[in-house]
């Protein structure tokens, strides 16, 4: 973000963004908590690689909307049969609520995830799969 006058007010420039990778895709926060503005919520470009998926948890403090920009997948929440999503769908997670998203397709499933408050993204770090890479750095999938 630059209030330099080379950008407009609030704009996000993703390239000087980290990226968090971990075994089943990678995520680039867009905005959180944590950056320049403090926002009260957290806004994510999701990548689950094909095949994969992250599994069943929770957000405590946090509800979560999903939406699929592309790709298909399986989406499970609160314990209940999982469902099938493609692009354009959205899902409501309320706060506390179990649930996971598993990519069935051949090509990446994206999504934008958003939490409400912000804060939730912070739990990945503590998975023992999470690797944070440098704004720029390209990350090795598969």
């Amino acid at each position: 973000m630059s209030d330099t006058g080379n950008r407009r007010t609030g704009y996000i420039d993703r390239a000087v963004l980290p990226t968090d990778q971990l075994d089943w895709g990678i995520i680039k926060w867009l905005v959180t908590p944590d950056q320049p503005g403090g926002a009260n919520h957290t806004l994510g470009e999701v990548v689950v690689l094909p095949g994969r998926g992250h599994d069943r948890h929770n957000h405590p403090d946090a509800e979560e909307v999903l939406y699929v920009l592309s790709g298909v997948g399986l989406q499970m929440v609160d314990d209940e049969e999982p469902y099938e999503v493609g692009a354009g769908d959205v899902i409501y997670i309320p706060k506390g609520m179990f649930h996971s998203t598993m990519n069935t397709g051949w090509e990446p499933m994206r999504l934008l995830a958003l939490y409400n408050p912000g804060g939730s993204e912070k739990a990945l770090q503590e998975l023992p799969d999470f690797r944070r890479l440098a704004p720029g750095e390209p990350p090795r999938l598969g």
